[in-house]
């Protein structure tokens, strides 16, 4: 399934019907008086977030939506039949934004959340309605009123526990497919990952879920690489695990070291903005088995020293180290239950010396 995380579409409810001009005509009714029925109610758009979907995609095909119109009313008082609802089902996370792409009119963030976005119009009165002790046979109606049409944009921000993020080439489809089922593409090449990947992990009797983003470059704020669109999907994370490639390099094969590697995802953090720079965020220095533990050690010196947090030290590949970051990533999540510990506590292996693998 192809992966699509924006989509503009139309939108318009139902006019209401028209109201009805008639007259009663019966035997022996000399004077039988108006009897027209009101229009009936158009129908509303309708937004509704269901879950299993993780994919705008649909809205590439059908970008229309129109609600029904409601019927017209007839003589003998009928009132006209209320136009059917349209009902767009669209993946938990979604917003629906105005046309100008910074308004957000609607955010789905839970499974079943249903509202109503565009109200159809009212139906027309009938002359019936109309009737008065100085009007006895009124013969005008009401046309019934517009619905509402205009045209938004779907952006859908994926609902995870954990977001996943570093510079191209950093080891996050390797991570990710380490701890979850996720089958994601890994290449010796940058930008492996072309669109965001989820998956779910269990640890310890608990479960979340890791999103991985593609990587980021000096400038992705400006457009660069991939740029920064994908960002939106990890804004509603509780922790962001940010690996550093050990032994990384740039496009030109020129060393990058770890607290460069993390000053430039940090400084396009903060040029993105919602908040992002400011979530808890876990450093982790990725594929150690490329490198002794003295290096190791030097370069979790530099990156405290720069203003990292914490340090984790794990190789993806191999999964040394993975479980005392998984641990450290559960203290940031609520407890489940009585029996875990609660948000912040440390765990006790958290107090021994420090070493690569924990």
């Amino acid at each position: 399934m192809h992966f699509l995380d924006q989509a503009k579409i139309f939108v318009r409810s139902g006019s209401g019907g028209g109201g009805a001009v008639s007259f009663r005509r019966e035997k022996y009714e000399e004077y039988g008086g108006p009897n027209g029925g009101n229009g009936g109610k158009g129908g509303d758009i309708i937004f509704e977030a269901v879950p299993g979907l993780n994919t705008l995609i649909d809205f590439r095909y059908t970008q229309h939506f129109k609600a029904q119109r409601g019927g017209g009313g007839a003589g003998s008082n009928r009132t006209g039949a209320g136009g059917e609802d349209m009902v767009i089902k669209v993946p938990v996370g979604t917003q629906i934004l105005d046309d100008d792409r910074e308004t957000v009119l609607l955010d789905m963030t839970y499974a079943g959340q249903r509202e109503v976005f565009l109200r159809g119009g009212d139906g027309g009165r009938g002359n019936a309605s109309y009737k008065s002790s100085t009007n006895r046979a009124p013969r005008q109606h009401g046309p019934g009123w517009p619905g509402e049409e205009m045209y938004v944009w779907l952006r859908l921000k994926l609902l995870a526990d954990v977001g996943l993020l570093g510079l191209p080439n950093a080891g996050k489809s390797t991570f990710i497919n380490q701890v979850s089922n996720t089958k994601a593409k890994v290449g010796a090449y940058a930008f492996t990952t072309l669109r965001p990947q989820l998956g779910v992990v269990r640890h310890k009797n608990r479960e979340f879920v890791l999103a991985d983003i593609p990587g980021l470059i000096a400038g992705a704020a400006e457009g660069a690489g991939i740029g920064d669109r994908f960002l939106g999907h990890i804004e509603r994370c509780r922790v962001l695990i940010h690996l550093i490639d050990i032994a990384g390099v740039d496009k030109d094969g020129k060393p990058v070291e770890p607290v460069e590697a993390m000053q430039i995802v940090e400084g396009e953090l903060e040029a993105y903005g919602a908040g992002l720079d400011e979530k808890a965020r876990l450093v982790v220095l990725n594929k150690i088995d490329q490198a002794d533990d003295e290096l190791v050690a030097a370069y979790r010196k530099e990156l405290l020293e720069a203003g990292a947090d914490e340090v984790f030290a794990m190789s993806g590949l191999t999964g040394a180290g993975i479980d005392r970051l998984l641990d450290a990533v559960i203290g940031y999540l609520p407890a489940a239950t009585i029996t875990e510990r609660p948000v912040g506590e440390q765990e006790e292996a958290d107090e021994k010396p420090w070493s690569p693998l924990g």
